[in-house]
């Protein structure tokens, strides 16, 4: 369900302001048996502050912000690591997982990495592996995150199955060029750009400790 816009009342009242200083003006020209032209001007006046006033009311409408609509992820809520990590690296990724889980919009976060799963985290999808489709290969290709703002539209979602099946945006942000952390979002254009670049930051530290640990072996 969509959030309810706390201003809506405050929107309106321009529009209430307006009719009502223009209902009383006409009333009070009705009631008035001579006009003077002094009485004439500031009943002119009247008439353009209170269009004015109305016209700002249908402009708010217009503007305001409509927050995207959300659902529930269809899965089971879980956290998974691979078994064999060292110590260091799932400290890291428990920790960046939990950033992303609570301070963006992402309900799903998978972590793929030299042709393995290394985490799952969030609500969790029915496969646990990670098959790169089309998408997932071009991001590892080209090292340049993409961003399915509205999953719903692309006929390339087939390839996510190790999300939860009614997830509504994506973010796959590379990890170097041997890995992806793919996130999932309730929500469809729910991520800002603040957000993208908030994941690209987790990212870099990420992919830092994840190669670091790597060339140790």
């Amino acid at each position: 369900m969509a959030k309810s816009d706390p201003n809506r009342v405050l929107r309106f009242l321009p529009i209430v302001a307006g009719g009502l200083g223009g209902s009383l003006l006409l009333i009070n020209r009705i009631l008035t048996p001579q006009i003077l032209d002094s009485q004439a001007r500031s009943d002119a006046l009247g008439v353009i502050l209170s269009a004015v006033l109305i016209l700002t009311g249908l402009l708010w409408q217009q503007i305001q912000p409509k927050p995207p609509d959300t659902v529930d992820l269809i899965g089971e809520t879980g956290f998974e690591l691979k078994p064999d990590l060292p110590d260091a690296v799932k400290t890291e990724l428990a920790w960046a997982s939990h950033l992303l889980l609570t301070n963006t919009v992402t309900r799903s976060v998978v972590v793929y990495y030299r042709g393995e799963v290394l985490l799952r985290r969030g609500v969790l999808g029915k496969n646990s592996q990670v098959q790169p489709g089309p998408i997932l290969k071009r991001v590892l290709d080209k090292q340049k995150p993409v961003y399915l703002v509205n999953l719903a539209l692309y006929p390339g979602r087939i390839e996510f199955d190790y999300l939860p099946e009614n997830t509504q945006g994506i973010i796959c942000q590379p990890l170097g060029n041997q890995g992806v952390l793919i996130l999932g979002a309730n929500a469809p254009r729910s991520y800002t750009q603040q957000d993208e670049k908030w994941v690209e930051g987790i990212a870099d530290k990420l992919e830092n400790t994840l190669s670091q640990s790597w060339n140790q072996t």
